[in-house]
C-alpha cells in the first residue's frame, strides 16, 4: 500500500492508471445498476473522468 501511495505522491504511470482504470469501471457499473437513480446521473461524468485521467496519465514517466 504504501508503494502505492508512493507512486501516486511521485506522479508515477502505474498507480495512476490503475485509479483511472477504476474510475471507468466504477462509472460502467453505475451505468448498468437498476436500484439508484443518484448513482446512474453520476455514471457518466465518472466514466469521462477516469477516461480523461487515464488519457494524461498515460503520459507520465514509468
Amino acid at each position: 500500500m504504501t508503494d502505492f501511495l508512493s507512486g501516486l505522491a511521485r506522479l508515477r504511470r502505474g498507480p495512476w492508471e490503475m485509479l483511472a482504470t477504476v474510475l471507468i469501471a466504477l462509472g460502467v457499473v453505475m451505468l448498468m445498476q437498476p436500484f439508484a437513480m443518484w448513482a446512474y446521473t453520476w455514471s457518466f461524468i465518472v466514466t469521462l473522468i477516469g477516461t480523461v485521467m487515464f488519457i494524461i496519465v498515460s503520459h507520465f514517466p514509468e
